[in-house]
């Protein structure tokens, strides 16, 4: 097919679905100018392994340092803005309530930003923080003594990003609430990522085992690809506003 008959099949695909399941990787948060987590190479932040700087082990062998880490992906997240694709995918959301669940792997919020309600925030939110270790009774997200990283003034406890580390499970109920939409979906679209990250990339799997159809939008080959009943070789921000017209 084409690329414009497998926009239009797609377009099709949606009209018809009473249950949408979307999931986001990477690349669509490239288009908005933020590099893939691997891909930052940032100058000084270049010659550290992300995997050192994204575990526990990491971030209690050199809080400061990590720490310092983040905030400039939080300050490169905080220049960008949300990208055609992101606002494709709120303003249907929108016109169509009930039907669309958004999964995303990415952690840098732009889909809410876009507009998005309710998103399954896979790996978590970079622009959030919880506790490093159990809290204590006067553990307050909200009234921290200062450093870095911030600090509970009574026990010490130690602020971390709000972001899944290696080693980490991803949040219980948003895991369960992403399965449940995968297998009971009668549309599955596959956005931006490689399908290389698990258990991630399972839910495409697990929905086209389910019965439902499954597109994949990429510019480039990805893992999912052998699952999928159309592929369009586009980015998000071009492909998802012409398969979500209002």
């Amino acid at each position: 097919m084409e690329h414009k008959e497998q926009i239009a099949q797609a377009r099709e695909w949606v009209a018809q679905a009473s249950r949408v399941c979307v999931l986001t990787g990477a690349g669509v948060s490239a288009e908005s100018g933020i590099p893939t987590f691997r891909d930052d190479e940032s100058g000084y932040w270049s010659q550290f392994k992300p995997e050192e700087m994204a575990s526990e082990a990491g971030y209690r062998r050199d809080p400061a340092h990590v720490w310092r880490w983040y905030q400039h992906r939080r300050e490169r997240v905080a220049q960008v803005q949300p990208n055609a694709g992101h606002m494709a995918l709120a303003q249907w959301a929108a016109v169509h309530p009930q039907r669309m669940t958004l999964v995303t792997q990415n952690v840098d919020g732009l889909h809410q930003r876009a507009g998005s309600q309710g998103v399954l925030c896979l790996h978590g939110e970079l622009m959030k923080n919880r506790w490093l270790n159990r809290r204590c009774a006067e553990c307050d997200l909200e009234r921290t003594s200062a450093g870095e990283p911030p600090f509970c003034p009574a026990c010490g406890n130690l602020l971390r990003p709000a972001v899944v580390w290696f080693g980490e499970m991803l949040p219980a109920g948003i895991w369960a609430e992403a399965e449940e939409a995968a297998s009971h979906c009668d549309l599955m679209l596959v956005v931006g990522t490689s399908g290389a990250v698990y258990p991630a990339a399972g839910l495409a799997q697990l929905a086209h085992r389910t019965g439902a159809r499954v597109v994949v939008v990429n510019p480039h080959a990805s893992e999912l690809d052998a699952v999928a009943d159309c592929l369009i070789p586009q980015s998000s921000a071009s492909a998802l506003p012409q398969l979500l017209q209002l």
